[in-house]
């Protein structure tokens, strides 16, 4: 095709590997909630009204988006050869004109307006009347199929096997760019499945009674670890899209599925209230208990996501305190009281955990010469104070484990008691390894999954346990 012919190009899906319309509803749930009640009466005005009014409100970073890197490098040559290019997309004009403005390559935009919704034969027709003697377009969708009906040669971009079979034996086609399909792998990026192992800790409560716990104790711990790994991959979910931005501008969280653009964020927002639902539903063959929690559980963690975050300090001990709730479901799933040492004792630990989890992105930030990350509270200058805060906890979480040791529920139990001393210089192996690998900048996970993943943090764990059944026995 000649470069005189003029080029237009869709952004949503083509241009860009994500939607527009979806990635700000969620900004828009983000940062004011209590505008989201208003959206189906904005709806009820129009598409076009509807995005008019979210864009006013949500601003998009054209900087961070995740653009189609082969269709970019294509239309760059295009333009170097004197070509026209045009922006044409359903999205609307604000979002539009800033793509349009950031990459500086396009010579105009058709966008839609608060009264236009430019999608299918609408867009058609504002580009008939720029270009009335022939375009060529590129896009990705069934949507796009009256305007590729129109054109003189047509541009694929991801499209399905079907409608691509359908443009190609109508039109010539002058370029074609097709990703590799990935599979189920970016699902199980976005639900997290390594994270998981952090909801083992319902199982704590089961240790001090190992040898008297009956068969149906045990089953319900069960039930309570797959009603919280549900929960968790719900949350997730709605962390990553609410972080989009934030995760974009990140060395590694950039890669996460609906960052990079791998996954389309409203597959994202429909998942998530699926798992939600089935985790629930799990509770009903469990005590109310149990039910309760997780609905704790479920609160804080969305708190955390919207809000809680955001501030120093807090989000740490809400962190903490989600490591803790697991421990209380799985009491409550079994129906035994947790014991105080090990609130304690879990206060303690986690609080150093999520510390340690921070002090590692601060790290990061410092290492990239950044004052701090993006939507955190927390400055580079913080560094020592956090490392100094998370140890403290760490130790005094050690103590506590002593005074455990003790105590005289620990006495009567173990015919052995005086071996059980082996745990606590362990246990302080383990914290001192996990702040000496934060501060080598080490630590570029959860320190759960972390310790799963390390081999001394596994033989530690192996050793305690010997320790524990050699006291027992």
């Amino acid at each position: 095709m000649q470069v005189s012919t003029p080029l237009f190009v869709d952004l949503d899906g083509t241009l860009i590997k994500t939607d527009l319309l979806v990635e700000s509803f969620i900004g828009l749930l983000k940062r004011h909630p209590l505008l989201v009640l208003q959206a189906p009466f904005w709806l009820l005005r129009g598409k076009a009204y509807l995005k008019d009014r979210i864009a006013e409100r949500v601003a998009l970073n054209p900087a961070l988006l995740p653009y189609h890197p082969g269709l970019l490098d294509y239309l760059k040559l295009q333009r170097e050869a004197g070509r026209g290019l045009y922006l044409a997309t359903a999205s609307n004009h604000r979002y539009a004109q800033a793509v349009a403005d950031h990459l500086g390559i396009f010579d105009g935009v058709v966008a839609s307006d608060p009264v236009h919704n430019l999608s299918g034969r609408s867009k058609l027709v504002e580009i008939n009347s720029l270009c009335p003697d022939g375009f060529v377009y590129a896009g990705n969708g069934r949507v796009d199929e009256p305007i590729w009906a129109s054109a003189q040669a047509a541009i694929l971009v991801n499209a399905p096997a079907a409608v691509a079979a359908r443009v190609t034996a109508s039109k010539p086609v002058e370029a074609e760019f097709a990703a590799a399909r990935a599979g189920l792998k970016p699902w199980f990026e976005a639900i997290r499945p390594h994270q998981w192992l952090k909801n083992l800790l319902v199982f704590l409560p089961l240790l001090p009674i190992a040898t008297t716990a009956s068969p149906s104790m045990a089953g319900m711990a069960l039930l309570a670890f797959a009603a919280f790994c549900l929960c968790a991959s719900s949350v997730y979910l709605l962390n990553d899209l609410a972080d989009l931005e934030v995760d974009r501008a990140h060395p590694r969280k950039s890669k996460r599925p609906f960052a990079s653009g791998s996954l389309p964020p409203l597959s994202g927002l429909l998942l998530a209230p699926l798992l939600l639902v089935s985790a629930f539903a799990l509770t009903l063959w469990m005590p109310w208990q149990f039910a309760a929690v997780l609905g704790i559980y479920w609160v804080s963690t969305t708190a955390y996501t919207f809000l809680l975050k955001r501030y120093a300090l807090i989000d740490v001990i809400t962190l903490a305190g989600l490591y803790t709730l697991r421990v209380l479901g799985g009491a409550a799933a079994i129906g035994v009281m947790p014991s105080f040492w090990i609130l304690a004792f879990s206060m303690f630990i986690f609080f150093s955990l999520a510390l340690a989890k921070r002090y590692a992105e601060l790290h990061t930030m410092r290492e990239l010469d950044r004052a701090g990350a993006q939507g955190r509270g927390y400055q580079v200058a913080d560094l020592s104070t956090v490392q100094l805060m998370g140890v403290a906890s760490g130790y005094l979480a050690v103590l506590v484990m002593a005074l455990y040791l003790n105590s005289p529920e620990i006495l009567g139990r173990y015919p052995h008691v005086q071996l059980l001393w082996g745990v606590c210089p362990l246990l302080m192996l383990w914290v001192s390894r996990i702040w000496l690998k934060s501060a080598r900048g080490e630590m570029t996970d959860d320190p759960l999954v972390f310790a799963v993943r390390d081999r001394m943090s596994r033989y530690v764990l192996v050793l305690t346990v010997g320790v524990v059944l050699v006291a027992l026995f």
